[in-house]
């Protein structure tokens, strides 16, 4: 079974709600491989709050709430691609992104280049807001510019059913539901929430 890699347009966008839902909905484990800032609850943490799920430990654990590349270098580390090989495990694994598709892991790798590496499915997380049309084109360009097969996208946020429509259908992507805003995000919320996503062609990627 191949592993699952959730990346997404940007930060902020939901990732990590969409990789708790998918850890439960997949009965997978899930692994963040770079986790940049410590002060709040990371997303590791989050995962393990929705999910029950214990997390792999991420690779590197680094401080300061900045891109990795930053976050890496304000602690003394030098992010080596080599250490962020998938973990080979029995059963499904999710793998979060950190930001979106273009952000450096050091001064000479995007995370896009350990997507390429990975050629692991993708499922791609997107805002529903103003801006999203062209935040996700650009995101899925570059995704299929480097060789890996996106999944489909995930919106997370409030309906906006000609904005989803348009970006489906010019990139000929996969729309996979939208995850309706929460106003608690709970175990038992976000599982009745995941109602609305495509799971089954979802699985059928891995």
């Amino acid at each position: 079974m191949k592993p699952l890699v959730v990346t997404g347009t940007d930060t902020g966008v939901g990732k990590s709600i969409v990789a708790a839902g998918l850890t439960a909905a997949l009965g997978a484990a899930y692994w963040k491989p770079v986790q940049s800032g410590l002060e709040d609850e990371t997303d590791s943490a989050l995962v393990a709050r929705l999910t029950g799920v214990t997390p792999l430990p991420e690779t590197y654990r680094l401080p300061l709430p900045a891109s990795p590349h930053l976050s890496a270098e304000a602690a003394g580390v030098e992010i080596d691609l080599a250490e962020l090989a998938l973990p080979e495990i029995d059963g499904p694994l999710v793998v979060e992104g950190a930001g979106g598709v273009m952000v450096p892991l050091t001064r000479r790798h995007f995370y896009l280049d350990l997507f390429a590496r990975w050629q692991a499915p993708i499922v791609l997380v997107a805002r529903t807001q103003l801006g999203t049309i062209n935040h996700t084109t650009l995101s899925l360009r570059a995704l299929r510019g480097a060789g890996c097969h996106v999944v489909g996208v995930i919106f997370n946020g409030p309906p906006e059913p000609e904005v989803e429509q348009t970006i489906s259908e010019m990139n000929a992507v996969t729309h996979l539901g939208r995850l309706a805003p929460l106003d608690e995000i709970t175990p038992d919320t976000l599982h009745r929430g995941f109602a609305a996503i495509d799971m089954p062609t979802i699985r059928s990627a891995l």
